[in-house]
């Protein structure tokens, strides 16, 4: 078995690091209601965010429901898994059922269309504990981000993972060297999950692990995007940024924007100019790459973009590097959004009037808006819109906000209510039953003392002469005159 999976802690106590996360955790889930927000929990791959929350569920004796990223995260999947699970009880006992949805950053593209509206509904009506878990805190649509209470989890210092791989080791009878096991944790960069999977590739077969059998299995590390940016840029000093581009997970032109994007934090126009000389030769070279299908000139738009850039900004102070990802790309995912809501508006239209969307875009989306700024509380009533669509209708962002808000409390205050109320005929049904329950001894002891007096008062009965069976046995058989 897997030692990663085998030594998965099974309590929040078992942790390593990130207590001040742990603490959050643990006071949500203490003072958890149905009015909570949902917690998301971020940060890097492979700090424990994913088995701190089932350590949650264990402590708290909750049952745990998970959605991953091998998940097909349609609107319909979620709102039958996610949404029946966080508003239905548990079927095995347990006090509470956890809603655990893991990469929560992930939902994007035609197969979680409608996925990330579907989780906010999914939070707005959830009777059960919710935790979603991202790697990338601004990668989870601001929808969602906004519901939430943010958790962030810390990559771990290498110290802190030398004494869970002695603890583990000595658990397995395995003899490991302390340079050994100070490498792994040097090479796992934070990474918990990393470091025990290291230490189990090094401990196959072998009794003894020493240096040379970490070196053998070291860590196929990952940088980040905004590693190499940083790099590229100046802030921080790598060995070579080559080496350091192919452990990234992104395309050569995925790169040119990102650099692209971050050249203007740069004092310095002329350096400016001379870096997007070179990222421009860079880009004459990916455009020969996807004309001519030679992916081979991938290797020269990555050195030409690369020492290019690092070539002209080096010598700067190394230190904290805002990097953000391109602002082209901002543009383009707030057009995509409006253009989806506007689509999904007007199919709600559509729907409502019998009729396609294409019919109401191009014949009666202008008397419908005519309509909606007339009466938009109404319109918000009754298509159930939120604050973007309604803001499509009448073009006014403050005045939607602020009438979805008031229904929004209202639909709030209706539920309180209702909520009290059952909650007080539930009391009522209580006493009924307690008082229920003392008047029928009372009853039954005043029907027993009732009997006793009508029996006092009756006539005695006369008793009816018996006859032994014995002695009528007897007498049948005496002998008689014939008998011989």
């Amino acid at each position: 078995m897997d030692w990663a999976e085998k030594y998965r802690p099974r309590h929040l106590r078992e942790m390593i690091g990130n207590r001040e996360a742990l603490r959050q955790m643990s006071d949500w889930a203490a003072r958890w209601t149905t009015d909570s927000p949902p917690l998301i929990l971020y940060g890097k791959p492979g700090i424990g965010k994913t088995s701190s929350a089932w350590a949650l569920a264990n402590d708290m004796n909750w049952e745990v429901v998970e959605l991953n990223a091998s998940d097909q995260r349609t609107k319909a999947v979620i709102e039958r898994v996610a949404g029946g699970s966080a508003s239905t009880g548990s079927l095995t006992g347990a006090l509470r059922k956890l809603v655990i949805l893991d990469e929560a950053d992930n939902i994007q593209g035609t197969a979680d269309r409608g996925g990330a509206r579907a989780i906010v509904d999914v939070i707005r009506q959830a009777r059960q504990p919710l935790i979603l878990i991202a790697n990338d805190l601004y990668g989870v649509d601001s929808a969602i981000r906004n519901l939430c209470t943010k958790v962030q989890f810390k990559a771990l210092p290498a110290k802190s993972l030398v004494p869970r791989l002695k603890e583990i080791c000595t658990l397995e009878e395995r003899t490991c060297s302390i340079q050994a096991i100070n490498d792994i944790a040097e090479q796992a960069g934070g990474d918990v999950r990393s470091a025990v999977t290291m230490l189990y590739a090094s401990a196959i077969g072998k009794d003894t692990v020493g240096e040379d059998d970490v070196s053998i299995s070291a860590k196929d590390s990952r940088a980040s995007i905004f590693d190499l940016v940083a790099a590229t840029l100046g802030y921080r000093q790598v060995p070579s940024l080559l080496d350091m581009s192919m452990s990234v997970d992104e395309t050569p032109d995925t790169i040119l924007q990102w650099l692209e994007g971050n050249l203007g934090v740069s004092p310095d126009r002329k350096k400016t100019a001379k870096a997007y000389a070179a990222l421009s030769r860079a880009d004459i070279y990916l455009g020969y790459t996807f004309r001519n299908q030679y992916y081979t000139l991938w290797r020269y738009a990555t050195s030409v973009m690369l020492f290019g850039v690092h070539d002209v900004m080096k010598g700067r102070p190394s230190g904290y590097a805002k990097i953000m990802p391109p602002s082209r790309w901002r543009q383009m995912s707030g057009a995509k959004k409006q253009k989806n809501l506007r689509e999904r508006l007007l199919t709600d239209l559509g729907t409502s009037m019998h009729m396609s969307s294409s019919s109401v875009r191009s014949l009666y989306f202008c008397p419908v808006s005519l309509l909606a700024r007339e009466s938009p509380e109404k319109f918000a009533r009754k298509y159930s819109l939120d604050p973007e669509s309604l803001d499509i209708l009448i073009n006014d962002p403050v005045t939607a906000k602020s009438i979805v808000k008031s229904i929004e409390d209202e639909r709030k205050q209706i539920e309180k209510e209702l909520k009290k109320r059952q909650k007080e005929e539930e009391t009522k049904a209580k006493k009924a039953r307690a008082s229920k329950k003392e008047k029928k001894p009372e009853a039954q002891e005043a029907a027993s003392i009732e009997s006793l007096t009508a029996g006092d008062r009756a006539e005695p009965v006369k008793e009816v002469e018996t006859k032994d069976p014995a002695e009528k046995d007897k007498k049948s058989s005496q002998s008689t005159l014939f008998s011989f």
